[in-house]
This record gives structure tokens, C-alpha cells and sequence, in this order.
């Protein structure tokens, strides 16, 4: 049997060991999640364990499908989604810039970050999402095929498209491309 499925039964029967097991299980997950959505590291936080309190809140409810992590990664994703809409846009000012006495290269690297994140914003939110699960929570097409609820062919599609876009924005060939990456 499952681990999950005797996790998430002994917890409908009232286990707090089991509740402690599954939240060490899959906490640093949805956090790294959050963290990447959310610009605030205590916010991100708050929607991680957001997350775990909305999930404990329906446990009665949910019913076991083998794929209780991208259960987590949905309601984490319509949380952090939920808190970029209440967000304005953070500039960032030169000063700014300038107090964080960046030692050699590390002004460059800042730089990057900086563009990688505009063009990531220049990016539809459909395809934003594909970029950021692929890439930066390091999932295969098929685990984002089944947390966005699309077919495999319509993930190729929209990595596809957001490869092209943010090449085109970047000016340069080949920026998206992680080395290793084989889909």
C-alpha cells in the first residue's frame, strides 16, 4: 500500500504523529514553491503553512488519487496566485542597488536576476508557470501536465512558446536552456 494513503487515512482517524510525518514530508516543497511566487520569505511562509492548514481544513473531503503532492502545489499555486494579485509591482530603485556593496561580479549576477525576472514577467501567466515549474521546482512535463490539469502536448506547447518569448526578450540564443535538462 501507498505511504500517502496510510499517511492520510491514520490522519482522518486523528493521528498528530501522522499530521507531523506529512507535513515534514512535503513542507520544504511547498515552501520552495511559495518562496519563488511570493517576494516576501515570511509571506511565503505564511502561504506555505496556509497551504497545510487549508489542506488539513478539507481532509474529510479529499479522497486519495496517488498524487497528493500536486494536490499541495494546486492550493499552494491559487494561494501564491491570490497574493501576486494583491501585490503591486516592487521597483527597484538605484540607491537601492548601490547599498548592496556587490564585491567584483556579483553586480552582474544581480543584473541577470534583475532581467530574468522582467522577462519572466513579460511572459503570459500560463506560460510564466510552465517555465517555473520545469525549471525551478524541477519537474518533469508530465508531473505539470497533471498539476495544471492539461495534457502533455499542450505543456511541450506553452515550454515551447515561453523558451521562444523569453529568447526573444533576453536577445540571446540558448539563455533558457538548462544543461542536464531532458524532458
Amino acid at each position: 500500500m501507498d505511504a500517502d494513503f496510510l499517511l492520510i487515512r491514520k490522519m482522518k482517524q486523528g493521528d498528530d504523529d501522522a499530521f507531523d510525518t506529512f507535513v515534514r514530508k512535503y513542507y520544504n516543497d511547498i515552501l520552495k514553491y511559495c518562496v519563488y511566487h511570493c517576494s516576501d520569505a515570511e509571506y511565503a511562509e505564511d502561504l506555505t503553512q496556509e497551504t497545510f492548514a487549508n489542506f488539513f481544513a478539507k481532509l474529510s473531503d479529499y479522497r486519495y488519487k496517488g498524487k497528493t503532492k500536486n494536490y499541495l502545489y494546486t492550493v499552494a499555486g491559487n494561494l501564491c496566485k491570490n497574493y501576486y494579485k494583491r501585490q503591486n509591482p516592487i521597483s527597484i530603485e538605484d540607491d537601492q542597488i548601490s547599498e548592496m556593496e556587490a564585491p567584483g561580479n556579483q553586480e552582474e549576477t544581480i543584473m541577470d536576476k534583475v532581467t530574468l525576472e522582467w522577462a519572466l514577467n513579460q511572459l503570459q501567466a500560463d506560460f510564466r508557470q510552465v517555465i517555473d515549474l520545469y525549471y525551478f521546482q524541477e519537474m518533469k512535463l508530465t508531473e505539470i501536465a497533471s498539476i495544471l490539469g492539461i495534457g502533455l502536448p499542450l505543456v511541450k506547447y506553452r515550454l515551447k512558446q515561453a523558451r521562444n518569448r523569453l529568447q526573444d526578450l533576453l536577445g540571446k540564443e540558448g539563455t533558457t536552456h538548462e544543461p542536464g535538462r531532458s524532458d
